[in-house]
This record gives C-alpha cells, structure tokens and sequence, in this order.
C-alpha cells in the first residue's frame, strides 16, 4: 500500500504519524498517568509540534517537500540535542539553565511551606518519574529524535530521486 504514494507524500505522512504519536504519548503520560512534566519536558513538545505543521504543509503542497524534509532533519537534531541536555540534567552532568533542577532545600517553617505550595512551583528537571528498561523518557526521546532525523534524512533522498 506504501508503495503506491510517491515520495513527496509518504515522508511527510510517516513524519506527520510520529511526530503525532510523540505528542500523543506526552499527553498520555501527563493525563493519563498523571505524570507531572518538568519545563524541558513540555519544551520538547514544540519540534514535534513544529514537525506536525510542517508535515501538514508538505502533504497539501508537495512541490515543497524537499524543502520541508531538510527542515525537518535540522528540527528532529534539534529535538534529539534538547533531549540530551535534559538527560544530562536528570544524570547531574550540568545544571539547568532553566532553574528547574531540584535544589534540595527545606522548608524552614510551616508558614514557608504553605507559601511554596500556593505557589505552584514546577516538577524540577533532575528528578526521573517513569523508566522503560531503567532508560528515562527524555533518554529515550534521544534515540527516538535521533530515529525520526534520520528517517527525514532518507526520505530527502527518496524525494530527491523521484520525479
């Protein structure tokens, strides 16, 4: 069935299906299972919203396929590089810049308490709510970047060859 959609179409389809299922899985996670994302968890949201748009303007206009493939590799790079700096703030290889690491202070009064709480302070970005095989999301976004970049990669070059 693949087979009869031309490149131009098919990369585009396949990038706009994982890019969707990515986002999906994120808002799975935080409402179906109710884990909290950090500020560099709903940062990693954005390429693959931007990878969605952009699909959705190659399927509808297919003459910039080529273009649009070449900024996908550069926007799943890019996706896969924020999901490394975020693992290295989970494993304690640098802080955040964010200011969202967790900073192992305790409150000094009740009152104290009350004020941080009120204050709806975020998930910091070091701490690891969830593993599959002992490997974090954000390590797992890594490798699943890393896969799409790659993926776009060989779809420029199926668009290429095609006429």
């Amino acid at each position: 069935m693949l087979n009869n959609i031309h490149p131009r179409r098919l990369y585009p389809l396949l990038a706009l299906a994982f890019s969707a299922a990515a986002l999906a899985g994120a808002y799975i996670a935080q409402y179906g299972f109710e884990l909290e994302p950090c500020i560099l968890c709903l940062y990693q949201r954005i390429p693959f919203a931007l990878a969605v748009v952009l699909a959705l303007v190659a399927l509808f206009r297919p003459d910039f396929a080529k273009i649009i493939m070449a900024l996908m590799i550069a926007v799943f790079v890019f996706e896969g590089l924020l999901a490394f700096y975020h693992v290295g703030v989970e494993q304690h290889w640098w802080a955040a810049a964010t200011g969202c690491s967790s900073s192992g202070e305790i409150s000094k009064s009740p009152a104290e308490m009350l004020k941080n709480l009120q204050k709806s302070i975020p998930k910091p970005c070091d701490e690891v709510d969830w593993t599959i095989l002992g490997i974090s999301m954000a390590a797992w976004n890594v490798l699943f970047s890393g896969f799409l970049a790659g993926g776009a990669f060989f779809g420029l070059k199926q668009i290429r060859r095609a006429k």
